[in-house]
């Protein structure tokens, strides 16, 4: 895995991305964190995100897709079902599903380049060792970078 520092959707209409990813919950809000930005940035995504059934569980380990700018290609990777922790405390991100999902994205996208954030380890709570290790496992082969959020500057 690929690391820069940087703003993933500066990045990406920079034109140094083909296609990015970022994690979804199933209820099609994207109200929060990158999402949020996705949706202002790319309605495009945040349309395609709309076109699926709300709170739809079998969505999970699954994607939808856009085309913005410049042939970029928005993904909305449904890596949680829901946006908060359970009661028991537990994390909403699924380990399973990122590992669906990235699986998936490396079969119908295996010559793109692909950039994604921190998926399913900020307002998801996962643990990041463990989900780089799923996504460099499921990319294997692939050109792809893990874009750390770095605000005001790319590196």
């Amino acid at each position: 895995m690929k690391k820069v520092k940087g703003d993933l959707v500066k990045l990406a209409l920079d034109g140094k991305f083909d296609l990015i990813i970022h994690g979804c919950n199933c209820f099609c809000t994207m109200g929060a964190g990158i999402a949020k930005q996705i949706k202002t940035v790319f309605p495009e995504a945040y349309l395609a995100d709309q076109k699926t059934e709300v709170g739809d569980q079998s969505k999970l380990g699954n994607y939808t897709w856009a085309k913005g700018p410049n042939s970029l290609i928005i993904v909305n990777a449904y890596t949680q079902y829901h946006y908060a922790f359970s009661q028991g405390g537990h994390p909403p991100v699924s380990y399973e599903a990122i590992a669906q999902v990235f699986g998936k994205i490396a079969k119908d996208f295996p010559k793109k380049k692909i950039g994604y954030p921190a998926i399913g380890a900020g307002l998801a709570g996962g643990d990041w060792g463990r989900i780089s290790g799923i996504i460099d496992r499921e990319l294997e082969g692939v050109d792809h970078t893990f874009v750390e959020f770095a605000p005001g500057g790319n590196k």
